[in-house]
């Protein structure tokens, strides 16, 4: 499991945190195309993806995963299925190259390897608690806190993005960034972490349903 888990989180030793920023879980090779937005633009994107994701209560979406490591010639691909729940369940179903789980809820991080189940409480952690609020706002798009983020705005013709860096020390220790890239309707359709070493994980999402019936049962490990 361990190695498995290497091609999806940054290296850490710090078991919670490094399953948690797995799932970040949703970029910057684009920027150059793009224009920098002015302030009454950018005003009217979080006004925009806020009305939409404070009108989303599930979500079910397709997703292709690149891991991108400095001393390996070609970026890991591996997709599967994501599934929210507001306000904060997560499940990241991996299906290529292999069968794999993870789900956020009640404060416990539930892991399915192949069949072999685990979980982690991670209940007593504040950290644990504003990062997994970060993931449910990741996933949805409403990120635009300026208390925990520095943040630039681009635009082009297809797709908005925004660039998110975080203003905690504590945090930076594990994300340098965020890239959030945004359909012209406001979704969220990519999501670019990238750690503090340089390497960065992107998620490309697409067959996004919205608003669908999900039951507690979908988030079963």
């Amino acid at each position: 499991m361990i190695k498995k888990i290497k091609w999806i989180i940054p290296n850490t030793s710090k078991k919670g945190l490094v399953l948690l920023c797995a799932s970040l879980a949703l970029w910057s090779n684009l920027a150059e195309a793009q224009t920098e937005m002015n302030s009454t633009q950018s005003e009217a994107l979080k006004a925009k993806v806020k009305k939409l994701a404070d009108a989303t209560q599930t979500i079910s979406s397709d997703f292709t995963q690149f891991k991108h490591i400095d001393f390996l010639s070609n970026d890991i691909e591996s997709s599967g299925v994501l599934k929210f729940k507001a306000p904060d369940m997560v499940k990241w179903q991996y299906t290529k190259p292999y069968n794999y789980s993870i789900v956020f809820k009640d404060r416990t991080i539930f892991i399915n390897d192949d069949g072999n189940k685990s979980n982690l409480d991670v209940g007593g952690s504040k950290l644990f608690e504003r990062l997994n609020r970060l993931i449910a706002s990741s996933i949805r798009g409403d990120m635009f806190d300026e208390e925990e983020f520095s943040m630039k705005f681009f635009t082009d013709t297809e797709s908005d993005l925004v660039h998110f860096s975080p203003k905690d020390p504590q945090f930076s220790e594990f994300i340098n960034a965020f890239h959030i890239r945004f359909d012209k309707k406001g979704e969220v359709v990519q999501v670019k972490m990238i750690e503090p070493s340089g390497d960065f994980t992107r998620i490309e999402f697409h067959n996004r349903k919205t608003n669908e019936a999900l039951s507690n049962a979908d988030f079963s490990q």
